[in-house]
């Protein structure tokens, strides 16, 4: 018997075959060219694998760059060359340009993020500003979830969602356990871990990968300083963070009158916890203040890895613990973007939909709830990397989007419609984990992540209105 994902594979290839073999004229896109044929069986091939996942998502990424070098770039196979007799064949790619997606500045932002996790961990800084920070909340249910769902939600905005879920989650053992069996409090705490991670990553552009995406698109005018994100996001974080604690209050409210925290712990003292703690103290205060000093965040995001690289703070076998699957993800995606701009694709496909016919409201409102779809049914990552470039160019090319902020309104819009989507344990890994506990019920997931969803997208929308009203667009 065939399995799920043979049946996967074979579906998604035959199909990506298929958009590469036939005529140009047969596909409805006007003034296609062949490069932009071949890009387009490579994002249809991306868009499946994503969707169904016959093989990990970081490797599709990796096909995805070597099947642009292969099929798109001057270093091409010789059989996908033109020899001068096709007129529409398109513009190939410079090699250099696909293979630098591997060292992008996006990435090393994100490898600076992960050098401070490393390092927050292994020296214990984590978990003891956690007891640290928890203490202050007293020993009312309501009080500690809130500060769980805090605390969780400002690790996101550096560390990776999934290492902080993990991390809380064990904090939360020994507070589950004080909890009565019956206790329906129980499914707040175990919620409010990887919904906290997953907002708050929204709050800085290392907080979560299709922030780091977005970065790609928001450009010369449109560019965005780590301090200026966090002017905005910030807020909306602390208001749809305030949202969910109240929200997981009603639906699952504790009985205990008290708990038993115990947390235990003390910061290390010694010169490499020391470096630790000043090194990254001194690295997210230049991210704040990148308006002043003119060093960008990619610059920025260098110095943690120098230092603890240069002072054995972080080793080899640390370097074996970096997310290197989010990177591959997150370059496969740059690339992807990268070809659609451009070899002209991207706006041909916007072209050839009569968007100039639509409602600039309606726009926004279909590509963020397109965005958030997709999102609960696979990466939000994946679906960042599909939806950004096919909207940045539409931003570009739709005049009447102008007068809700243009582009940079709706790419913005879109990144953070696709880390908004979390009513399943499937959308996203902090949810996955939490469903691992043997705790949560999968309809109370789903029951509270689509109301924060729907709570979150129309928050956007009013961000978006705000931010246009006091001049950011």
């Amino acid at each position: 018997m065939i399995s799920k994902k043979t049946m996967h594979l074979s579906i998604s290839v035959v199909a990506t075959l298929l958009v590469l073999v036939i005529p140009v004229s047969w596909i409805p896109i006007d003034g296609l060219t062949i490069i932009e044929q071949r890009i387009l069986a490579i994002f249809l091939l991306a868009t499946m694998f994503w969707i169904l996942e016959p093989i990990p998502i970081f490797a599709t990424s990796v096909l995805i760059i070597t099947l642009e070098l292969v099929m798109v770039s001057d270093k091409a196979f010789f059989l996908f060359q033109n020899d001068g007799s096709v007129a529409n064949f398109g513009s190939i790619i410079a090699h250099k340009e696909i293979m630098a997606t591997f060292a992008s500045p996006i990435i090393l932002l994100f490898l600076g993020g992960f050098f401070m996790a490393i390092a927050a961990t292994k020296y214990r800084l984590d978990i003891n500003l956690a007891r640290v920070l928890l203490r202050p909340f007293g020993s009312d249910p309501r009080k500690v979830l809130l500060g769980l769902m805090v605390i969780t939600a400002v690790f996101s905005m550096f560390m990776s969602n999934t290492a902080t879920t993990a991390m809380m989650l064990a904090l939360l053992a020994p507070i589950l356990a004080s909890l009565e069996k019956s206790d329906t409090g129980k499914m707040a705490f175990v919620l409010g871990v990887p919904f906290a991670a997953n907002i708050g990553g929204i709050g800085t552009p290392i907080g979560t990968p299709p922030n780091a995406v977005a970065l790609k698109y928001l450009t010369g005018e449109n560019a965005i300083g780590f301090g200026n994100w966090m002017g905005f996001a910030v807020p909306f974080v602390i208001i749809l963070l305030g949202f969910t604690w109240i929200l997981l209050l009603r639906l699952f409210p504790p009985q205990s009158a008290t708990l038993a925290l115990d947390i235990r712990g003390k910061f290390l003292k010694h010169w490499k916890a020391l470096t630790v703690y000043v090194t990254m103290g001194i690295t997210i205060l230049l991210w704040l203040l990148d308006a002043f000093h003119g060093m960008n965040a990619y610059v920025v995001a260098m110095i943690p890895v120098a230092v603890f690289t240069a002072t054995g703070i972080v080793t080899t076998e640390d370097m074996k613990r970096i997310s290197w699957d989010v990177l591959w993800l997150v370059s496969g995606g740059i690339a992807l973007g990268m070809a659609m701009e451009k070899s002209g694709l991207a706006m041909h496909i916007i072209d050839s939909i009569p968007f100039a016919a639509f409602s600039p409201l309606l726009i926004v409102g279909v590509a963020t709830v397109i965005t958030i779809v997709m999102a609960t049914f696979m990466s939000n990552t994946a679906t960042a990397n599909l939806m950004l470039p096919i909207v940045a160019a539409l931003g570009i090319s739709l005049g009447g989007l102008e007068i809700l902020g243009g582009s940079k309104m709706l790419i913005l819009a879109v990144t953070f419609a696709s880390s908004l989507a979390m009513s399943l344990a499937i959308s996203t890994p902090p949810n996955a984990m939490a469903q691992a506990t043997g705790l949560v019920e999968t309809r109370y997931m789903r029951k509270s992540g689509i109301i924060i969803g729907v709570v979150g997208l129309s928050g956007v929308y009013i961000l978006m209105f705000v931010l246009r009203q006091v001049g950011f667009f």
